[in-house]
């Protein structure tokens, strides 16, 4: 057989050329000689133009390009934008993804070759100026300067991850995650010293990590990303010699690219064979709009196919007498095979009933809930750990691993075998005894809570349920409990304490939102992450509306209100509910109510915060926050509302003169303590 054909084809574009066969068939070669059966060689090449992209010049846009996360098709500009600018949306701490919704051969495993391409976009960046930039007092890991963060030019595995807001780009989604593969080329508008950043205005290219491999200041060559014109960027790399080419320049017919960074570069280790290719980007504390206008892409890959061995046909062809007219066909089975065959398919069939027989008989008690085979999950996605990877990682559930406690079980800091920290719950089975729960009905909460993603919620990395063993896996926050912050030795500022209560409020209303409440809302159940944004975790098992009544799901959702006018008032005051004034033991929420009816309420602020609190703003949060605490019928906001009160798009209601009569709110404890809902008498009923 010939071998393969040799055959030369060059990539052309603006800023070079990527010649791809040259030295193929040498490759080819050494698979061959390794074994590896190898036949014609074919080039693999795909092509994508967009000009711009508006429907009406582009009629398969919305076909061609998946939106993800934040990102959006403006009509109106005829470009992909990251994110949406819209007035009525908060830029902050947003990621989208705009990538091509096919994926495009990009690595050749069989002789372990990435494929060339090159590729050319224009984008730009709009710096906005929102009043919470403005006000601003905190900064995302550092940085400096108006607008961030940056967009980045992606290869990755699928189509459905949204990477992480802020420095990350909304490339990836975790850092812990060191499987997953991933190539950036990005264009950074915020100074991130922490991740090796030069500055605010720099290109970087990042391989299965946010952390650049390789930093180029772009105002070295005459370029500054924030200054609102449209840049023109190209991209080559020779697949053969593993070699990038990265330009800049402006968009227009006359520009000239500028060479930002040419060098050899490795990418083999980081792609699969089909990967997506597209666009991610994200914000901040600070915030800006990323544009882009045109993009056109262009990749080569060469294959070989594969051609079958002589040992696959051999031997396989029945001959139907030979020269000396004898026939060579094997005698047929014999009557006695045919019947071992049967008996031995008769009992194991008869096995078959007789196991299933004996699972049916199995006590409630020793239910274990069924070992399922691991599919390939996406990274990130929420998954089953082993009772031996939990042991394993919390040190034999160690006192010093140790962060808390509460009736549920106890919590533990966890490292896992990838070096990434998270968060163990361990539900102690008293917990589930006295409250007589199914860890059928348990487990399916677990899962289905798993599946919430907002920038103000803890996500649930996993769970276990190996060895009458329940256990949920969280991501872990190394700045603790809120509550260690406002009832701790430290005194947490006002502007903080103001975000806190506004990012509380729109997580509450995102679970609300989807017919779930949260049931376990509590100081001690929201968490600051590294940038000091509030999350909410340590859920009370949200139930679906399809796994619970009408009537249950709004008694949660009014709990969640309640509590958290509770939360807010503790937040204000820096001190807990049940807590001791004047060396007497009172209820914080007694006090506030009593502090409105004398017009005193200022009182109730935390004094520690000294001259830098808004006092006003302060007794408004107050107000709010005695607002929940009234009885639903008697003018109990929803979320939603709440969240239009605390940004100001919405007049507070004014609060009765003096104290109504609450009823008794002895159910609402029950709600959140246990998965599912007691039954309620009539007077607890009407608390709600």
């Amino acid at each position: 057989m010939e071998g393969p054909e040799k055959v030369t084809q060059k990539l052309v574009g603006p800023p070079g050329v990527v010649n791809l066969g040259e030295g193929y068939p040498d490759l080819i070669e050494s698979a061959a000689k390794k074994g590896i059966n190898t036949g014609p060689v074919i080039d693999v090449t795909k092509h994508l133009s967009f000009l711009d992209f508006s429907s009406n010049t582009t009629p398969r846009v919305n076909n061609d390009v998946k939106l993800l996360g934040s990102a959006i098709i403006s009509e109106e500009n005829g470009c992909v934008q990251i994110p949406n600018h819209s007035p009525t949306i908060d830029l902050r701490h947003l990621a989208g993804r705009a990538i091509y919704s096919s994926p495009i051969r990009l690595f050749d495993p069989l002789t372990e070759t990435p494929a060339s391409f090159e590729t050319t976009f224009s984008f730009q960046f709009e710096t906005t100026s929102t009043e919470s930039s403005l006000n601003n007092r905190s900064s995302d890991f550092g940085g400096g300067g108006d607008g961030g963060h940056g967009l980045t030019f992606i290869l990755v595995p699928d189509e459905f991850t949204v990477g992480r807001p802020g420095p990350w780009l909304g490339m990836l989604n975790d850092a812990c995650d060191e499987d997953y593969k991933a190539v950036g080329v990005e264009f950074d508008s915020y100074h991130n010293p922490e991740f090796g950043d030069p500055n605010d205005n720099h290109v970087g290219i990042n391989l299965g990590s946010i952390v650049s491999t390789t930093t180029i200041n772009a105002s070295d060559v005459g370029i500054h990303l924030k200054d609102g014109s449209i840049h023109r960027a190209w991209i080559t790399y020779d697949g053969l010699r593993r070699y990038i080419d990265v330009r800049l320049g402006s968009d227009g017919k006359d520009s000239t690219s500028k060479l930002v960074f040419s060098g050899p570069l490795d990418i083999a280790p980081f792609l699969n064979e089909y990967m997506f290719v597209g666009f991610s980007a994200s914000t901040g504390n600070h915030t800006q709009v990323h544009n882009v206008f045109s993009w056109n892409f262009t990749s080569m890959s060469r294959a070989s196919l594969r051609i079958p061995s002589t040992e696959t046909c051999e031997s396989k062809i029945i001959v139907h007498g030979d020269e000396h007219g004898e026939s060579s066909i094997k005698k047929a089975p014999s009557s006695f095979l045919i019947f071992l065959a049967v008996v031995v398919l008769l009992l194991a069939v008869l096995l078959n009933l007789y196991l299933n027989r004996k699972r049916r008989e199995r006590k409630p008690e020793d239910f274990v809930l069924p070992e399922k085979k691991q599919r390939p999950r996406p990274p990130n996605k929420p998954r089953r750990f082993t009772i031996a990877e939990i042991f394993t990682a919390t040190r034999s559930f160690s006192e010093l691993q140790k962060l808390g406690s509460d009736t549920r079980g106890v919590t533990y800091k966890a490292n896992m075998l990838n070096g990434c920290n998270v968060a163990v719950k361990r539900f102690s089975t008293q917990f589930f005894n006295s409250h007589g729960l199914d860890k059928r009905r348990v487990a399916k909460e677990i899962k289905a809570i798993s599946r919430i993603r907002h920038p103000n919620l803890v996500p649930i990395r996993g769970w276990c349920f190996d060895h009458r063993e329940t256990i949920v896996v969280y991501d872990y926050l190394p700045n603790s409990g809120l509550d260690k912050w406002v009832f701790g030795v430290g005194v947490l500022p006002w502007t903080r304490r103001f975000k806190v209560a506004k990012d509380v409020a729109e997580a509450l209303s995102y679970l609300h939102s989807k017919q779930l409440a949260h049931k376990n809302m509590k100081t001690s159940s929201v968490f600051l992450d590294v940038s000091f944004r509030a999350v909410l975790g340590d859920f009370g098992f949200v139930l679906d509306s399809s796994d619970s009544t009408r009537f249950e799901s709004a008694v949660s959702q009014t709990a969640d209100v309640f509590y958290f006018g509770v939360f807010v008032l503790e937040l204000v005051a820096g001190r807990e509910r049940r807590c001791d004034i004047d060396g007497v033991r009172s209820d914080l929420l007694d006090l506030a109510w009593a502090m409105h009816e004398r017009e005193e309420k200022v009182k109730v602020v935390d004094r520690r915060m000294g001259s830098l609190v808004n006092s006003e703003q302060a007794v408004r949060i107050l107000e709010i926050g005695l607002l929940c605490t009234l009885n639903e019928n008697k003018g109990r906001p929803t979320m939603d509302e709440v969240v239009e009160f605390l940004s100001l798009e919405k007049l507070v209601p004014e609060l009765p003169l003096s104290r109504p009569l609450l009823c008794s709110l002895t159910a609402a404890p029950q709600v959140y303590a246990v998965g599912t809902l007691a039954p309620l008498s009539s007077e607890a009923k009407s608390c709600f």
